[in-house]
């Protein structure tokens, strides 16, 4: 069955679509670092212009505090974004750009705007009121376009004007999600609600602290969780192993021992790094060496799973069914240190392969499949870090009960 989204024609429509443009610029040139997210938004901005309708684009970049300022203006992407249109409608399509969100020139243009032309409205944070969900503030958007797409994944989770309180100034027909958020969603309830067994959790990254909810909600559905990255370590300790200057939350210890005896009483399976790469420094040029992940040497430190580890965290992957992947499984930005980071995205792009289900959440999961070459041969990878966090935490996310509520 279509989606509310591909059966809405949008013929001499006016689409006021909140996209996630939130992209990494370089500080002297405003080069876009990575493109991910505009890619991203092209086809929903395509349907709209091949309906024949228009498109009006609202986003935000970087953290302004105070007001404009010139290396978080959304200009810089103006022509990157003419190029994947242009290419993506195989005609010349023109981004017009407003040097305001909600100004007269916005106004004006958004009014003059004709079927298959795209206007790019200026950064929303340039306003306190954006982030602060005002009603004023998302209602001057609201008029800008006669339907409100929201296509930002990214900023789900954010009760902001622009992604969930403009919602209430449109009509149930007149708002929806876009193809990217439909995809999104889609996704996350497949692998939250519909998970075939074996199910495997990959949880990695720095903090116990960052990941508790998480984990505890995967508790109830995973038949298996990963637990690599720097967090690792809180884990060992708390077992009582030594882990020598492995980052560790000591304030955390009880917490990852109740996660572990939780997962026994439930019959989830926990599986920790049973060996370590570790090195004398936090450095690319670092010594190194293989340690027990509970048996660290004094004054090492663990940057990334061991050979042991590596087999068996690919032997659970890849007679899993169901895989979520949410965190790197060490300092994989060092290539000394990605060996083990690269071995889980073979293994979850050979599960994949062999006919399981593998969604792949969070900045730096998504990165790392990027750099390494795997991003195509995963089912899913989502666009939004905290969005999709919050959403396998089991949080309502704002920018989806905007919509799906109404």
């Amino acid at each position: 069955m279509a989606s509310p989204f591909e059966s809405f024609h949008f013929a001499g429509k006016k689409a006021l679509i909140r996209v996630d443009f939130n992209v990494p610029l370089d500080k002297q040139t405003y080069a876009i670092g990575d493109d991910n997210r505009m890619r991203a938004e092209v086809p929903t901005i395509v349907k709209i212009l091949k309906d024949g309708g228009s498109v009006i684009l609202m986003s935000h970049l970087g953290r302004p505090k105070e007001g404009p300022e010139t290396k978080s203006s959304l200009i810089h992407i103006t022509g990157h974004l003419q190029s994947l249109l242009t290419k993506a409608v195989g005609k010349e399509v023109l981004v017009q750009f407003a040097n305001d969100c909600i100004g007269q020139e916005a106004i004006d243009k958004s009014a003059a705007l004709q079927a298959g032309e795209v206007l790019l409205l200026e950064n929303l944070r340039f306003y306190k009121e954006e982030e602060k969900g005002d009603a004023a503030f998302a209602e001057k958007l609201s008029k800008l376009g006669d339907v409100y797409v929201n296509d930002a994944f990214g900023t789900a989770h954010r009760a902001h004007a622009s992604t969930a309180v403009i919602a209430q100034f449109f009509a149930p027909e007149n708002k929806m999600f876009g193809l990217l958020m439909e995809g999104e969603v889609k996704a996350a309830e497949l692998v939250l609600h519909k998970a075939e067994k074996p199910f495997t959790a990959i949880i990695g990254g720095a903090k116990v602290s960052d990941k508790i909810l998480i984990i505890e909600n995967l508790l109830e559905r995973a038949t298996d969780i990963i637990i690599g990255g720097g967090m690792a370590y809180t884990f060992m300790k708390a077992k009582g192993g030594s882990i020598g200057k492995s980052l560790c939350e000591d304030d955390r210890l009880s917490t990852a021992l109740e996660i572990l005896e939780k997962a026994a009483a439930k019959g989830v399976n926990i599986h920790l790094p049973v060996d370590s790469l570790v090195a004398d420094n936090f450095a690319a040029d670092a010594n190194t060496q293989v340690a027990e992940s509970n048996q660290v040497p004094d004054g090492w430190m663990g940057l990334d799973i061991g050979p042991k580890a590596i087999d068996s965290f690919t032997a659970a992957i890849t007679r899993s069914k169901t895989i979520l992947w949410n965190g790197p499984m060490g300092v994989f930005e060092m290539e000394k240190f990605q060996a083990g980071t690269k071995a889980i995205a073979i293994a979850v792009a050979k599960a994949t392969a062999d006919g399981a289900y593998s969604l792949v959440g969070g900045g730096d999961s998504v990165a790392a499949v990027n750099q390494f070459g795997f991003a195509d041969q995963v089912s899913y990878v989502s666009t939004g870090g905290g969005a999709m966090l919050e959403y396998f935490e089991g949080k309502v996310l704002p920018g989806i009960a905007a919509i799906s509520n109404s």
